[in-house]
């Protein structure tokens, strides 16, 4: 029989212990800097101790979390007066390739910009400032009416159209919105799509053609048919469109060459702004050569918040204090208030290490394109900069950095790798961009089937099966060789 007794032993055991102030620093890498700015102004109405430092945006993103030379100069508080002498000759250098979030990255993609014509500096550029299609629409509508209620209700129209110069909602809900009459509404509107340019407040591409045709004097009665079957033109279906419409193939040729001269977007004269779904948290720029060229990653000092911890108020407040619960919330928040200074200032740095390396890893892809961008890991950028993958998952959640090529998320950087024969690695995005080249530069009279880019990625080193090369063409949304080449017909 065994017996039952009682033992006391000593241990040594290590445990992580998830502290809620830990807990909330893990939260804070997840956070845009949008998303922090909430979190800070929330801090800010419930801790009397900190205090939001207004101010030059540039200047204080430089105080609070610095910047990174991707190449492993790092710059910051520290960093002395032979870096503050870089920074001067930086910020003076003229570099066209800096990331710009407003108007002038309109025509830059993912394989960056092939025009050379946009950011031009020259003295006509200098002195003249095109008008907005805002403003040419709306000195036609002070011309064109006198009452100032249909004169306010035209400028309301006026915002809401769409990138191409539609206004596709219907009479009544904007009569609602407006909190007017639909016949009024109607009106107005009859009026505004005769204004400059032609097209304009059409409510779909359909009526936007009619009124350019109207305009010439080309809006007979075959014409208002083909328009009612666009989706006719669209499939190449000219047999059946020709029968529809009551001409012979050869009028209906000459229809859609009068059709092909039209312009379906009637503003793209006019610049617009460019709508940004995403703001950036991290800005890339390049180097000018006097420093040497390469890289430098910085956070949006525009949109990151920057709070100090009032320690003049906390003192002259903790002198009159005298009751323990008032000296310990002071306590308390004054804890609270360092604590999220430094857990901003560690999220600033660790961003910045995240997104230097993946800027020094991805090098060719920012310098040549998307066909270069290369395999990459969580894992390889953990390894090289010491730290732990899941934080490196963290850091590039739900952030974007703005490029001289566009603003990708961070996430956008690392793919899986494809490996050739010959043991090349290869980027399942860069493939992507491979396949879509061939297909937009194919034959229109010989389609390339998916054997066929097979055939063509294989002879450049890259193994693919046909399923994989099928998977990556719709996911791009690129149509199928027999909808291409329906598509493609010639007249």
């Amino acid at each position: 029989m065994s017996s039952i007794s009682q033992r006391l032993d000593l241990r040594q055991s290590q445990n992580l212990v998830m502290t809620p102030q830990l807990q909330q620093a893990i939260g804070l890498l997840q956070l845009s800097n949008m998303e922090l700015a909430d979190m800070v102004e929330e801090a800010l109405a419930n801790n009397p101790l900190l205090e939001k430092v207004e101010g030059d945006a540039e200047d204080a993103g430089a105080q609070e979390a610095g910047s990174v030379d991707p190449a492993g100069e790092g710059s910051g508080e520290s960093a002395g007066d032979g870096q503050d002498a870089v920074e001067a000759a930086f910020e003076s250098a003229n570099t066209s390739d800096d990331f710009d979030a407003g108007s002038s990255m309109a025509e830059m993609g993912a394989g960056g910009n092939s025009r050379f014509d946009t950011l031009e500096h020259n003295f006509e550029n200098t002195m003249a400032s095109e008008k907005s299609l805002r403003e040419h629409l709306t000195e036609q509508l002070y011309m064109a009416l006198d009452d100032n209620r249909d004169r306010m209700i035209g400028a309301l129209l006026i915002d809401q159209l769409d990138e191409a110069g539609y206004l596709r909602a219907s009479t009544d809900d904007l009569a609602t919105q407006l909190g007017c009459s639909p016949e009024r509404v109607e009106r107005l509107l009859s009026r505004l799509k005769g204004f400059d340019p032609t097209g304009v407040f059409a409510k779909d591409l359909a009526e936007c053609l009619a009124l350019q045709l109207e305009e010439r004097g080309q809006l007979d009665a075959p014409m208002q048919k083909l328009l009612v079957n666009l989706h006719l033109l669209g499939d190449r279906d000219f047999k059946k469109l020709a029968e529809l419409c009551a001409v012979n193939e050869t009028y209906l040729q000459d229809m859609v060459s009068e059709i092909r001269a039209l312009n379906p977007r009637p503003v793209s004269d006019f610049d617009h702004l460019v709508v940004q779904t995403a703001i950036p948290d991290v800005l890339m720029k390049r180097l000018p050569k006097n420093l040497g060229g390469g890289w430098r990653v910085e956070l949006n000092s525009e949109t990151l918040p920057r709070v100090l911890v009032n320690q003049e108020y906390y003192t002259e407040v903790a002198g009159v204090a005298t009751q323990k619960k008032d000296r310990e919330y002071l306590s308390t928040q004054l804890n609270n208030a360092n604590w999220l200074v430094r857990a901003m200032d560690q999220r600033a740095q660790t961003i910045l290490k995240v997104a230097a390396e993946i800027i020094e890893q991805q090098d060719a892809f920012f310098n040549y394109g998307i066909e270069f961008l290369r395999p990459l890991k969580l894992s390889d950028i953990a390894e090289v900069i010491d730290m732990h993958e899941s934080t490196v998952s963290r850091v590039t959640t739900n952030k974007y950095m703005g490029t001289p090529r566009g603003i990708f998320e961070l996430k956008y950087f690392f793919s899986t790798a494809l490996i050739s024969s010959s043991g090349v690695e290869h980027s399942a995005e860069s493939i992507k961009a491979r396949i879509k080249i061939l297909i937009d530069e194919e034959d229109p009279v010989k389609v390339l089937s998916d054997d066929k880019i097979v055939d063509l990625l294989r002879a450049e080193g890259i193994d693919l099966a046909r399923r994989t090369v099928a998977k990556y063409r719709e996911a791009l949304r690129i149509p199928s060789t027999v909808q291409r080449r329906k598509h493609k017909k010639p007249l």
